[in-house]
């Protein structure tokens, strides 16, 4: 695993997950950061136990995101 493509690939889904795309709804927010994570598992940057942890991860944005739509925020 080379150690300098799996720091720049979280930082990437990382700065996607902070800083959606401005035309992204919620939805493709969450499945545009599953794919990414997907595709580092796939590929070997990251294990099972760090894929978890951005799926989790990604979840409480979606949930955080939703919340908000219908809270009055």
């Amino acid at each position: 695993m080379n150690d300098e493509a799996k720091r720049e690939a979280l930082a990437t889904w990382y700065k996607l997950l902070r800083h959606p795309e401005i035309r992204m709804d919620s939805e493709e927010h969450y499945d545009e950061l599953l794919k990414a994570a997907d595709e580092m598992e796939r590929t070997g940057l990251i294990n099972a136990a760090e894929w978890r942890v951005l799926v989790r991860e990604a979840g409480v944005a979606f949930a955080n995101s939703i919340q908000g739509v219908g809270g009055g925020t």
